[in-house]
C-alpha cells in the first residue's frame, strides 16, 4: 500500500492509494469536480468508480463495489462529488460504511467533517479504518501583509464556479514545464490537493486569513520561477466572491487567465444572476488584482468548449480571440491556440 503526502504547510496527512471514486447521488457532472479531476490528472491512481444505486451518471471508469475495488488494489474511497455547501449527504452513509467494511479508508473534501457523522465514526471504530478530511487548513495562517514577493505568479479566474480553472492551471503548469520553465502548481481546492499532493483548501480558511493563506501558498521565489495558482469561485458569484477576492489579492498575480464555459449565461445554482461578459470580467478582475499588484495583466481566455464539436469549437476560439484581441484557447483541446496563450503569458 502506498500513500501520497498531502501537505498543508506544517501539517501532513497521508492518503492511502490507489482510489475508488465515489460519485454519490449526483445527476449531472457539474458537481463531480473531484472525480473528474482525479480521472483526468491522476488516472493511474483511480481503480474505478462507485455510486449510489439511483445515480445514472458515470465518468467512464470501471464500476466496482468496494470489495471488488479492494481486491483490485484500492485502499481509499474518495468522495468525488462536491455538492452545494460541501455536506455529507445522508443518502451516502450506507455506501461509505460498505467501503470501510471492505477495507477502504474514506477521504473527503467536503466542508462537513466525516467524524461529525456518528454512523461513520462508529463504523470507523468498528472496522479500524481512517476518516480523512482534506478540507482542513493549516494552523497559524497569518494576516496578509501585501508585501510584494519575488518570482512570477499566474492565477486562473472565472466568470463562475466549476468551469475549468483547475484544468487550466494544471495545463498551463504542464506547458510551462515542457518549455523548460521552472514552475509549481499551487492547489487551493481539495481536488487539486489530491492531484498534486500539496496545497491549502482556501475556502475552508477563516475570511480574515484568506489573503494570508494565498501569500503563504506562493512564497518568495527566484525571478524566473512561476507559481501557477488554482483559482476558486468568481468575483461575480454572489455566494463565493469573498473567497475569490481574498485569493486574488493574496496571490498578487502578475498574469490572469480568465476561464469561461461556452453557452453558460447564468450562474450555476443561482439562475437569477447572469454571468458577466468576457470584456466585463477581464476589466473588473484586472482592476481588482491591481490593488496588490499594479502591473497585473490578463494574458488571455481559457474557454471550455466541451459542449461543442471540434469544428464549432475551433470557430468559437477564433471568433472570441478576434473580438477580444487576446489569445483564446481550450486547455483540453490544446492546439496552436494554447501555444499562443502560453507565449502571451510569458510576455512574448
Amino acid at each position: 500500500m502506498s500513500a501520497v503526502p498531502v501537505i498543508h504547510a506544517a501539517a501532513v496527512t497521508r492518503i492511502p492509494q490507489p482510489y475508488l471514486l465515489f460519485l454519490g447521488n449526483a445527476h449531472e457532472t457539474t458537481f463531480m469536480k473531484t472525480a473528474l479531476g482525479l480521472r483526468d490528472w491522476a488516472r493511474e491512481l483511480c481503480v474505478g468508480e462507485y455510486r449510489c444505486d439511483s445515480t445514472p451518471i458515470s465518468i467512464g471508469l470501471p464500476y466496482m463495489d468496494p470489495a471488488t475495488a479492494y481486491r483490485a488494489g484500492a485502499r481509499s474511497l474518495v468522495i468525488g462529488v462536491a455538492n452545494i455547501g460541501g455536506i455529507i449527504d445522508p443518502s451516502w452513509i450506507d455506501y461509505l460504511v460498505r467501503g470501510m467494511e471492505a477495507g477502504l479508508d474514506i477521504v473527503s473534501g467536503a466542508h462537513s467533517k466525516l467524524r461529525d457523522c456518528s454512523p461513520l465514526q462508529k463504523a470507523a471504530e468498528r472496522t479500524g479504518r481512517s476518516l480523512i478530511n482534506i478540507r482542513v487548513p493549516p494552523q497559524g495562517i497569518p494576516v496578509a501583509t501585501g508585501r510584494k514577493r519575488s518570482g512570477k505568479r499566474l492565477l486562473t479566474v472565472g466568470t463562475d464556479c466549476a468551469l475549468g480553472k483547475k484544468y487550466t492551471a494544471l495545463t498551463l503548469h504542464r506547458e510551462l514545464r515542457s518549455r523548460g520553465i521552472d514552475s509549481d502548481f499551487r492547489a487551493t481546492g481539495q481536488t487539486g490537493i489530491l492531484i498534486s499532493g500539496a496545497g491549502i483548501p482556501i475556502d475552508a480558511v477563516v475570511s480574515d486569513f484568506v489573503a494570508g493563506a494565498a501569500e503563504m501558498l506562493s512564497p518568495d521565489a527566484p525571478a524566473n520561477h512561476w507559481d501557477v495558482i488554482e483559482g476558486q469561485g468568481s468575483v461575480f458569484h454572489p455566494s463565493y466572491a469573498g473567497v475569490s477576492l481574498g485569493l486574488l489579492h493574496g496571490s498578487q498575480p502578475d498574469v490572469l487567465v480568465l476561464c469561461h464555459e461556452v453557452g453558460r449565461d447564468r450562474i450555476v445554482g443561482l439562475e437569477g444572476y447572469a454571468t458577466p461578459s468576457l470584456p466585463e470580467a477581464i476589466e473588473l478582475t484586472t482592476r481588482l488584482a491591481r490593488m496588490t499588484n499594479p502591473n497585473a495583466r490578463c494574458a488571455g481566455v481559457s474557454l471550455n468548449t466541451s459542449r461543442l464539436d471540434e469544428s464549432a469549437a475551433r470557430q468559437v476560439l477564433r471568433e472570441t480571440s478576434a473580438a477580444l484581441k487576446l489569445p483564446v484557447a481550450d486547455p483540453v483541446r490544446g492546439g496552436p491556440e494554447l501555444g499562443e496563450l502560453v507565449e502571451r503569458i510569458l510576455g512574448r
